[in-house]
């Protein structure tokens, strides 16, 4: 998993919590860094399970309620430092047909060893989407995140349903309706 997912969650819980909720996160965890993490290093997903584990139990917030917040913070980060991707677009849709034959394609120049998420679109009109999210990490919540705030950055009013395709929620399709 790449570095800057880490940072961004220790950026999320200081602006949130403060900088102590950071470093005790951090203590109570057994991490393979013992917490050290950069924005461009390649690290164990297993230590991102254990930090929103941790801080699941710490905050008394379920981890899908976590994961889903993240998600809105990650979306944040991305418009302000790749302002690029977002610019060209009016619709939600026309920027999310791009995350995995454009975006990832970057993503993957830049970091070879990156391990993307993969999606799937079929999209009806402008008024409904189907996107299904296929990942060994399971972070369908963490997608749904994002979801919700690219839509919402593109002020559409809408509805999301999420359903896993297969029970351990590895593919999980979103069915998106602008309303």
């Amino acid at each position: 998993m790449k570095g800057i997912v880490f940072t961004e969650l220790f950026d999320m819980v200081e602006e949130a919590h403060g900088y102590a909720a950071v470093d005790n996160l951090i203590r109570n965890c057994k991490l393979s860094t013992d917490g050290v993490y950069t924005s461009v290093g390649t690290y164990p997903s297993s230590d991102m399970f254990v930090l929103v584990g941790t801080l699941s139990e710490q905050l008394s917030t379920p981890i899908p309620d976590l994961l889903f917040a993240f998600g809105g913070h990650l979306f944040h980060t991305f418009t302000q430092k790749y302002q690029s991707f977002f610019q060209d677009h009016t619709h939600a849709f026309d920027f999310l047909v791009t995350l995995h034959d454009h975006i990832h394609v970057e993503v993957k120049k830049l970091y070879p060893d990156a391990e993307l998420p993969n999606f799937e679109y079929q999209r009806a009109n402008n008024q409904y989407m189907e996107m299904t999210y296929t990942s060994e990490r399971k972070m369908s919540d963490l997608a749904n995140g994002l979801l919700h705030h690219c839509l919402g950055y593109y002020d559409h009013r809408f509805k999301i349903e999420k359903e896993n395709v297969v029970k351990d929620g590895s593919v999980v399709l979103f069915k998106i309706s602008i309303l």
